[in-house]
């Protein structure tokens, strides 16, 4: 049977997080909630959330380069912040939010609870912005070591599949060998740091600024045991099927955001830093975690039919159905987009 136990001294926002994939637990967003302005110009409203996944969209918002493309258009853009993906979906069911970016469980989960959202880009594709970590000064050395361990992961997130796939891929069963407890990812040093767990999954910018302070080191990725890291821009599909020419604006600047990543001006290396809450001179290595593909591949949608597997696996799905179903390719079609990803 299962071992999952909650340690009492997270905050209540880590608790209620189930089913995350990116960052912790969220506060409300800043919402406009209108899709029309008093001047009759129309909004849109795009959701983000501090992952490192989406350094391009922040390199967007930061140029105001969205807002710039959409001006003939007379559209105004809206940003709403939040801190993960579930939240982010609650403000796309509801209309106050019609476009976000978000990891692979948010993305399949809000889509199996009946929500009519549609996959319109890869944001990126981060199998080494996962990763198993111990404390630093710990004899554990492989994942082999992890058997009758604790590991903490937040409960129902990509850590949760990086941690099953990891421990099979070493002959390790998730249930049977090891104690699962579930923290939030904020939380990391402080049970590593205590031995309330012996290891953590979690993920970028966390990963690296663990390594760097000499908190932690990694003893297992991603790419050991083929989780891609799926990261799609998703969209409500009603919006993206009445504003289309808004949607292959907004991807057209992330990829454009994509293309400055390798000469960011310093002031906006710094604002994007700041809003991961990441020292500006780790933002290029967290960043070279990530491949920011936008494009969507078979393997994308090959990982994200995994994630259903995982999530029904664990009971927080009851059935499997075909994520294919719901992408849509035709808006990174694109000379535009094409120009702006060539050579990354």
């Amino acid at each position: 049977m299962k071992k999952i136990r909650i340690l009492s001294y997270l905050t209540a926002l880590a608790l209620g997080a189930t089913l995350l994939s990116g960052c912790g637990s969220s506060p409300e967003a800043k919402e406009a909630g209108s899709s029309n302005v008093k001047d009759g110009s129309s909004v849109v409203n795009i959701a983000i959330q501090p992952s490192a996944a989406f350094i391009p969209l922040y390199i967007a918002r930061e140029n105001g380069w969205i807002e710039e493309a959409l001006k003939d258009q007379n559209v105004e853009v809206n940003w709403n912040e939040f801190e993960s993906g579930p939240p982010m979906n609650e403000s796309l069911a509801s209309g106050s939010s019609d476009i976000g970016v978000m990891g692979d469980v948010p993305t399949v989960s809000s889509i199996a609870a009946g929500q009519e959202n549609e996959i319109i880009a890869m944001a990126a594709d981060g199998a080494k912005s996962y990763a198993m970590l111990v404390s630093a000064d710990s004899e554990i050395s492989s994942v082999r070591d992890l058997k009758g361990k604790k590991i903490g992961t937040t409960v129902g997130s990509t850590g949760h599949n990086l941690t099953d796939k990891l421990l099979a891929k070493n002959n390790l069963d998730i249930n049977a060998d090891i104690e699962l407890v579930n923290i939030a990812t904020g939380d990391a040093a402080t049970v590593l740091s205590t031995g309330a767990v012996d290891a953590v999954a979690i993920w970028e910018p966390n990963v690296t600024r663990l390594v760097a302070d000499g908190t932690a080191k990694i003893i297992g990725e991603g790419p050991d045991c083929g989780l891609l890291g799926v990261n799609p821009i998703i969209a409500r599909a009603e919006y993206a099927q009445n504003h289309p020419e808004v949607i292959r604006v907004i991807i057209e600047q992330y990829a454009r955001g994509v293309a400055a990543l390798d000469n960011l001006d310093e002031n906006i290396q710094k604002k994007v830093a700041d809003a991961l809450s990441l020292d500006p001179e780790l933002l290029d290595d967290v960043a070279a975690k990530y491949e920011y593909t936008v494009k969507i591949s078979d393997a994308d949608i090959e990982n994200l039919q995994d994630t259903i597997s995982f999530l029904v696996k664990i009971g927080n799905l009851d059935k499997e159905y075909e994520i294919k179903d719901y992408v849509k390719k035709d808006y990174v079609d694109n000379a535009d987009i094409s120009q702006y990803i060539s050579g990354k």
